[in-house]
């Protein structure tokens, strides 16, 4: 079990996820500093720093003394610190509006939700049904994120998307904790060249049929903005079903 984090590292630790979500560069104790009214010396960050590497919630990725979050702490993150940001009303009416009009045939709906989900968040979007059936759309939007800027790293995630099984695998074996919101994390699936990906899924009944939404991108992924349209997503799925 992990430590127990006083007041001050989870200050330190949340300023530092929300700076690797902007940046995508390892955060260091003077970048925190000087952006962040933590309260102490950079000195006392390095402490801190060195004390949530050592407890597993952050990681050194190279011999810079930057760190980066590991899936551990991106999970208390999700769980406990970070604010959601929600979409606005303009926001819910325009999405709706998108998909509306494919409401009647299940085909139709998911081709259309994924291309809206996967522009909303500027990432890979993927729907599924437990039947086998998979919806993917936004490829081009891996691109955006420096995580994924060699060619190998990009066609190892592809391949994974791609692959019927494991989406279907990702979908209902996985992400299965029965909460609204599933979040996982590459590293922790094993999967060959998945180790930079996050994961955002959602289920749902349509028309009859166990079906899920996702969103997979960088697993730095803007979970405070991806979880509400998501949540949004699920609540509009099983409205248009109806």
């Amino acid at each position: 079990m992990a430590e127990a984090l006083t007041a001050r590292q989870t200050q330190i630790l949340k300023s530092l996820i929300d700076e690797y979500i902007e940046t995508a560069i390892p955060v260091g104790s003077e970048n925190l500093d000087k952006k962040y009214n933590l309260g102490v010396s950079p000195a006392t960050i390095r402490s801190e720093m060195n004390i949530l590497t050592k407890n597993g919630y952050l990681k050194q990725p190279h011999t810079s003394s930057g760190r980066i979050p590991t899936p551990l702490a991106m999970k208390f993150y999700i769980d406990q610190l970070m604010e959601e940001k929600q979409m606005s009303l303009t926001e819910e009416v325009k999405t709706k509006e998108d998909v509306w009009d494919s409401r009647k045939d299940l085909d139709s709906l998911l081709i259309e939700a994924t291309k809206v989900l996967a522009d909303k968040t500027k990432n890979i979007a993927v729907a599924a049904t437990d039947e086998g059936k998979i919806w993917r759309a936004g490829f081009s939007n891996i691109f955006l994120n420096p995580e994924f800027s060699e060619v190998e790293t990009c066609a190892s995630v592809f391949s994974v998307i791609e692959e019927v099984d494991k989406m279907t695998e990702l979908f209902f074996q996985k992400a299965i904790s029965g909460s609204s919101i599933d979040v996982l994390f590459g590293e922790d699936l094993g999967w060959p060249g998945f180790n930079t990906v996050g994961i955002v899924a959602t289920h749902f009944n349509v028309y009859g049929k166990n079906a899920a939404l996702g969103v997979i991108g960088p697993a730095r992924l803007s979970y405070p903005t991806v979880i509400p349209i998501l949540k949004y997503f699920r609540t509009l799925m099983e409205e248009v079903s109806l």
